[in-house]
């Protein structure tokens, strides 16, 4: 048996991945071609490197498949019901940062809070006969922050392509969506609300609650975490 570790399979957060692990004495690395998803890990004894897609990884972590994880917060928290029962997070990594944001048409000049969004959404629904329509790809946790804070009168849409374009298309009348530097919302003439900011999302290492241990490789846990110097 061997720890295994997954890591995003493919662009910036698999080098930048790398690079914090060969920071700390650890070179992870892809055995072969770029389409191969084998690797290696050199530094350490009895651990395995597994690729994976960052959204894989949150599901591979809860089934006890993986020891370690490295993937968005953002990820963990919609995937993941009950997350911190599931996985624990072992260190915040200090990059690929995003922000989970709601935001609505540049033109609703009157709209600047979540409370002017629930006077609106209950306006919209008594002009038109159906809930205001909000895209995106996180339901759980837009559905939870709206719940939070007051917000009833929407339904949320369905959205794995572009979220920013569906206001345009007219498909949805707000979105809530990943953003770094805001400058696709503002693109596409929408705004973040003053109080809409849902998650501060980065990349983070996060251990399954859910592998059962041997002795062998809790030692080699141990030894992998004290060489990172985490946890």
């Amino acid at each position: 048996m061997s720890v295994k570790i997954g890591v995003p399979s493919k662009g910036r957060l698999m080098e930048k991945t790398f690079g914090w692990f060969a920071d700390r004495g650890v070179e992870l690395g892809r055995s072969g071609e770029e389409r191969e998803y084998a690797g290696f890990v050199r530094g350490v004894e009895n651990v395995e490197l597994v690729l994976l897609s960052a959204g894989e990884i949150p599901r591979e972590l809860a089934a006890g498949r993986i020891h370690l994880g490295v993937t968005g917060q953002d990820l963990v928290r919609e995937k993941l019901g009950g997350w911190e029962q599931v996985v624990e997070e072992v260190e915040l990594l200090g990059f690929g940062a995003a922000d989970l944001v709601l935001a609505v048409p540049q033109a609703w000049v009157d709209v600047g809070t979540l409370d002017d969004l629930d006077a609106v959404a209950a306006a919209f629904r008594e002009r038109h006969g159906f809930r205001l329509r909000i895209a995106t790809k996180y339901h759980r946790l837009v559905r939870d922050f709206l719940r939070d804070n007051g917000v009833a009168d929407y339904q949320l849409v369905d959205s794995q392509g572009a979220t920013e374009g569906t206001v345009k298309n007219e498909t949805a009348e707000a979105i809530a969506d990943i953003t770094s530097s805001g400058d696709t919302l503002r693109a596409n003439h929408l705004k973040t609300l003053e109080d809409g900011m849902i998650l501060r999302s980065q990349a983070t290492l996060f251990r399954s609650r859910r592998v059962a241990h041997d002795p062998e490789d809790h030692a080699a846990l141990k030894a992998l975490l004290e060489t990172l110097g985490v946890g």
